[in-house]
């Protein structure tokens, strides 16, 4: 692997220019990430030029429904489908919700359905709303101690009336990587449909959904680098059986079926962004052909990972008044670190800030996952997360800080 050149990267980040947030450390990228400067000014010009009704049959229109199509044909590749299997929304917790709804109709009462108590609550809540039309949902239940989910206990709940099951990628706040390759092929076997909430996984490399088998994956642009829209991979062989959730005049046309709003015409169109980011740090690190760039990035992407998780892991381990919500090994994470300090966890915000360490607390909406675990969710947990353009020295500030105020 090249040795990830971070002046490049941050070079594509006008945030790492900005002199408000000049000698700061961004430790709350899982709550968005900062936004490429490709989809910044794609969407800058989309508003300039093109903030017209596309489609219709004169050039500006015409342009910007280009500029539309165009964001789904660059960001198909990155995820291992067609373009005809993305579906933009407002953010992944509206996009579960319609999801549910699109699904509902497709249930009788006393088929079944499973959650788990380690998702996000977006990806929980929606579908355990259907129990009001007489969907049993069962609960896959983490280890009170780890926090993990046995594939096992999966097993134990499935039976002829399981319908759906939705789990998360990883945690957003143990981060720790769930089989989902061998899960998904469990769940289609038993012709199941499976539902993935990747907003925490994604950001450290969009993964390849059909090589992962999901019927649905999920997940969020705004901490992608890219605008604030969500993102829904579904297999359209599905996605035709889902009850149309737009106008009823519109149920025809794939790309409307799951966005009752409408579609954010500027916002898609500058997601296409994403895709130009990773393609110039593919061919800035020698990326010569488009055969393999996905995987290439993937690679980048998780060596970097690799690269900062380690001597912030190796720091906890001279710290064991602190714990680590999720394992250990940073072969088996993402680098979103969840942690219970004895100190409130509200307070040492500020306290970090005035470093330059921008972090963030709370529940993060796992609240099933803070109870099953004996925390509490009122009071939460600091929760540090980086991505690639993070840096070895962003630890070691991050971690004298932590020292400082513990």
């Amino acid at each position: 692997m090249p040795t990830l050149d971070l002046a490049f990267i941050r070079s594509q980040f006008p945030a790492f220019s900005e002199p408000s947030l000049r000698d700061t450390v961004f430790c709350e990228n899982a709550g968005g990430s900062y936004t490429a400067g490709t989809v910044i000014d794609r969407l800058g010009e989309y508003y300039r030029r093109l903030k017209v009704q596309p489609y219709y049959r004169y050039p500006a229109a015409q342009e910007a429904g280009e500029w539309m199509d165009a964001a789904y044909e660059a960001l198909a590749p990155y995820l291992g489908v067609t373009a005809e299997h993305l579906h933009f929304g407002p953010s992944s917790s509206q996009n579960a919700y319609v999801l549910a709804q699109a699904v509902r109709p497709l249930l009788r009462a006393g088929d079944e359905i499973i959650v788990t108590n380690q998702d996000h609550e977006a990806n929980s809540g929606a579908w355990r709303r259907l129990a009001e039309f007489g969907v049993t949902v069962r609960e896959w239940q983490v280890d009170p101690a780890s926090g993990l989910l046995d594939p096992d206990a999966l097993k134990a709940l499935l039976n002829a009336r399981t319908r759906l099951v939705a789990f998360p990628h990883c945690s957003n706040l143990l981060a720790h990587l769930n089989p989902v390759a061998s899960i998904c092929a469990q769940l289609r076997a038993a012709g199941v449909i499976s539902v993935v909430d990747g907003v925490s996984y994604a950001p450290h490399g969009l993964p390849d959904v059909t090589a992962l088998g999901a019927d649905i994956y999920l997940f969020s642009l705004y901490k992608t680098f890219g605008p604030h829209q969500g993102l829904m991979v579904v297999r359209p062989a599905l996605a035709a059986q889902l009850a149309n959730q737009g106008h009823g005049f519109n149920a025809d046309q794939p790309r409307k079926r799951l966005v009752p709003a409408g579609a954010d015409h500027a916002q898609v169109a500058a997601a296409r962004g994403v895709a130009e980011y990773f393609d110039a740090l593919d061919r800035h690190h020698g990326g010569q052909a488009d055969a393999g760039r996905q995987a290439r990035v993937r690679a980048l992407l998780h060596q970097a990972d690799q690269e900062l998780m380690q001597p912030f892991l190796d720091w906890l381990d001279t710290r064991p008044d602190v714990r680590l919500l999720g394992p250990r090994q940073a072969h088996l994470r993402a680098p979103t670190f969840a942690l219970d300090t004895g100190v409130e966890p509200a307070l040492l915000i500020p306290q970090l800030a005035a470093r330059g360490i921008l972090a963030g607390a709370g529940n993060f909406y796992a609240v099933r996952l803070l109870q099953a675990m004996g925390l509490s969710p009122a009071r939460g947990v600091l929760r540090l997360s980086l991505v690639h353009y993070n840096s070895r020295d962003d630890v070691t500030r991050l971690t004298t800080a932590l020292d400082a105020l513990l």
